[in-house]
């Protein structure tokens, strides 16, 4: 079966792949590409003889999947309960405002993600954030500013 050259290169991993090799297969895209396009959903539907809709239905259901490009900067927001009585909703609102976008996009100039997750595993630092996995432990508003200057500088 004729892979796409794109993706090629992460299914020859998977030489003899079934339907149980489905979300490694996600895992490694996603990891190489940074999300999973339509294009690349179709790809390994075609590769595994799947439909694309058996494919979403397993992506949807784990949020560890994006299907959209995050921004250079992926930005992870912690909202678990150690870090909510931190104050980790102030720290959202900062984000959201200051990035002037909402959890799950991206800004224009395709620099910043931003992301909600249940819990970052990492309590005694709340509240806490990620930037591209670097952990920044119990920020608080007015840190926000200072941390996307850090990057934004790294830009120029």
């Amino acid at each position: 079966m004729k892979q796409e050259n794109r993706i090629g290169y992460i299914m020859e991993k998977f030489p003899d792949a079934q339907r149980e090799n489905l979300i490694p297969i996600l895992q490694e895209i996603q990891e190489k590409e940074g999300y999973l396009s339509r294009q690349t959903v179709a790809d390994i539907g075609r590769y595994l003889n799947l439909p694309a809709s058996k494919i979403y239905g397993v992506a949807t259901f784990y949020n560890q999947f994006r299907f959209k490009p995050v921004g250079k900067y992926h930005i992870q927001v912690c909202r678990g309960t150690a870090c909510h009585v931190k104050g980790s909703a102030a720290v959202l609102n900062t984000l959201q405002q200051e990035l002037k976008i909402q959890p799950g996009q991206t800004t224009r100039d395709g620099l910043f993600s931003l992301e909600v997750l249940a819990c970052i595993g990492a309590c005694g630092l709340a509240p806490v954030i990620a930037v591209n996995g670097e952990f920044y432990a119990g920020v608080q508003t007015g840190q926000v500013r200072k941390i996307l200057k850090e990057y934004r500088n790294q830009e120029k």
